[in-house]
């Protein structure tokens, strides 16, 4: 339950997550082009299999909770109460508000952030019966359930951010395919990487990447300041290596159209420009480092500062940013190609490079915006965690 222990889990499942990807988009996909499909298909079911027994046989140490009903239900409910008590004046008495304790939380006085919200606890003749017990749950809801709906309010700046951080990565990944189909990538005389094989390079750098953060950068933090790297602080360094890789993206993008101009290739679809695909390399790489920082940063924030009810929903989180951040991506690649004459059908005779840039001034924004948002974000269970409180 310590945040230091639940970084360290989150950090050994985007691992695995990441080492798995590189493992089915290289020796998977080997196999069946120059074995069989029958037997990569074979081989992903034999793993589906194994990984499946290990699931069961650690059963026994889950913890098991028993549901106790949904927890957005308890959010809907704060809000309709706060709405129909509008017009109650909002009492300071901490009496006057109703308390419940649940899943062995100790019951606080509501704070003064978002005081309208407050009324949702605050009790009126309506809403206790005779014998002093809460009566309609969608008129009185406790204190509990209505910090819970602040400190998704708190986060949701945060978490906003983060998809905006995700969408230059999606249109990055869709360009440097694009890239890699008019380069030269081939590997010796008789190897061709395949173009949509390029971003195995961003899977294997955040994977790295993640052993190195665990294993010696965070122990080094940690001797240095006395305090590992809190969540925020990860996320912010992701913010700043998403920049840089969109930065490096454009500078190789230009020397590409250098190149294309230099022989004359503008107006040969489909020509293959003399210049290794290999130079894509580094800003994919600054791509997957940054991950490395960014989501497992992410996911131990939400789990650590979600409400106990909605832990089980803050590892989703990610997955939903990615969604969005996705298909966000396509519609900005959408809009370039509509008000822009950056990315024609030939790419040679575009401008992808002045689209890279677009995204560093993105990036550049939003890490401001991340930085507001980091700087008036309080952590709420941090304080039993020895990290400190500094972002």
């Amino acid at each position: 339950d310590e945040p230091k222990d639940q970084a360290n889990f989150f950090s050994c499942y985007f691992f695995t997550m990441y080492t798995s990807s590189v493992v089915s988009a290289t020796a998977i996909v080997y196999v069946e082009d120059n074995v069989s499909w029958g037997f990569g298909f074979g081989l992903c079911v034999l793993a589906n299999v194994i990984g499946f027994a290990i699931f069961v046989l650690g059963s026994p140490f889950y913890r098991h909770v028993k549901p106790k009903g949904s927890p957005f239900s308890d959010l809907a409910r704060v809000i309709v109460s706060a709405i129909r008590k509008r017009k109650v004046l909002l009492s300071s008495n901490g009496d006057d508000y109703y308390y419940y304790e649940r899943d062995g939380l100790v019951p606080t006085a509501p704070t003064k952030s978002f005081r309208f919200l407050n009324r949702a606890a605050q009790k009126t003749d309506a809403d206790v019966r005779s014998d002093g017990t809460a009566g309609k749950s969608w008129r009185l809801c406790s204190v509990q359930q209505v910090e819970d709906l602040k400190t998704l309010i708190r986060i949701f700046p945060l978490w906003s951010s983060s998809i905006f951080l995700g969408t230059p990565i999606g249109v990055q990944s869709s360009l440097t395919i694009l890239q890699a189909l008019t380069m030269d990538r081939h590997i010796g005389p008789h190897f061709k990487i395949p173009a949509g094989s390029i971003l195995v390079f961003v899977l294997i750098s955040t994977s790295i990447s993640i052993i190195l953060i665990d294993g010696f950068l965070s122990p080094t933090w940690q001797k240095l300041t006395g305090r590992s790297p809190t969540p925020l602080q990860r996320i912010g360094l992701g913010h700043v290596l998403n920049v840089l890789g969109m930065a490096v993206s454009a500078l190789v993008e230009s020397n590409r159209l250098k190149v294309v101009r230099a022989h004359q290739a503008q107006d040969q679809p489909g020509s293959t420009v003399p210049m290794l695909a290999l130079w894509l390399l580094p800003q994919l790489a600054i791509v997957g480092i940054g991950e490395a920082f960014h989501f497992p940063g992410q996911v131990a924030l939400y789990y650590q500062e979600f409400p106990t009810s909605l832990q089980s929903t803050a590892t989703a989180m990610i997955a939903m940013l990615i969604g969005i951040a996705f298909y966000l991506s396509t519609a900005v690649i959408d809009l370039i190609r509509r008000l822009t004459g950056w990315l024609p059908d030939n790419i040679n005779d575009g401008r992808l490079d002045n689209v890279y840039w677009m995204l560093v001034m993105v990036g550049v924004l939003n890490f401001g915006y991340y930085l507001v948002c980091a700087r008036l974000y309080k952590y709420q269970n941090v304080d039993n965690s020895g990290s400190g409180s500094d972002k």
